[in-house]
């Protein structure tokens, strides 16, 4: 019994504190979209069959994403996008006009900014909201009877049930887990049992 919880505790902590190997992507210099729909295979290069997977919706002439929402996006799909020029934003465009990433947020009468959508589950009706984006969040793992937590950075905000991207703070990995209270999410073969009944959890 002792060899099955070592191997069990080894294989959670591994798979909770580095994601499997994702496909390493560059930044497109000059990311721009044709028909309104961003992907992103727009956005960067090498994206293979992640390509077509859309992160948001361009109205304007152009569209700002949160460079941290779409590591976590491409993280998701997939592919790991290290931001090595640490950019806090990306602007894509329509093919038409001129492209440029930037690092700041553009003017607000220039750009129409993001609204990922990951975050189309937000409405009236929708699960409340138990964490908000930057909001430090334990996250917890389980499996086999053991169970293992680490703090977090919530990349986006999160309604009990939903999933939500949490940033490990000591290793810079992305934890995709399921919000199970307030600055509570679950990890792991726990994260399906809490989208699916979310309401157990939260009353722990």
């Amino acid at each position: 019994m002792t060899m099955i919880r070592s191997l069990l505790l080894a294989a959670a902590v591994s798979a909770f504190a580095g994601a499997a190997l994702a496909n390493p992507v560059v930044l497109r210099a000059n990311p721009v979209d044709d028909d309104g729909r961003v992907t992103l295979g727009d956005i960067f290069e090498g994206a293979g069959a992640a390509a077509n997977v859309a992160v948001a919706e361009r109205v304007g002439p152009s569209v700002v994403l949160d460079a941290g929402q779409l590591q976590a996006q491409a993280r998701q799909a997939g592919l790991d996008w290290s931001n090595p020029n640490g950019l806090r934003r990306v602007a894509v465009r329509r093919s038409a006009g001129p492209v440029q990433t930037v690092a700041e947020a553009a003017p607000t009468d220039a750009v129409q900014v993001a609204q990922p959508i990951a975050r189309a589950a937000y409405r009236p009706g929708a699960a409340p909201q138990v964490i908000a984006r930057n909001d430090m969040v334990r996250v917890t793992y389980q499996v086999g009877g053991v169970n293992l937590a680490v703090m977090g950075k919530a990349m986006r905000s999160a309604g009990l049930g939903e999933p939500v991207a949490i940033m490990n703070t000591t290793s810079n990995r992305v934890i995709d887990a399921v919000a199970s209270g307030p600055g509570q999410a679950i990890a792991g073969p726990g994260a399906d049992m809490a989208r699916a009944n979310p309401q157990q959890f939260a009353a722990r």
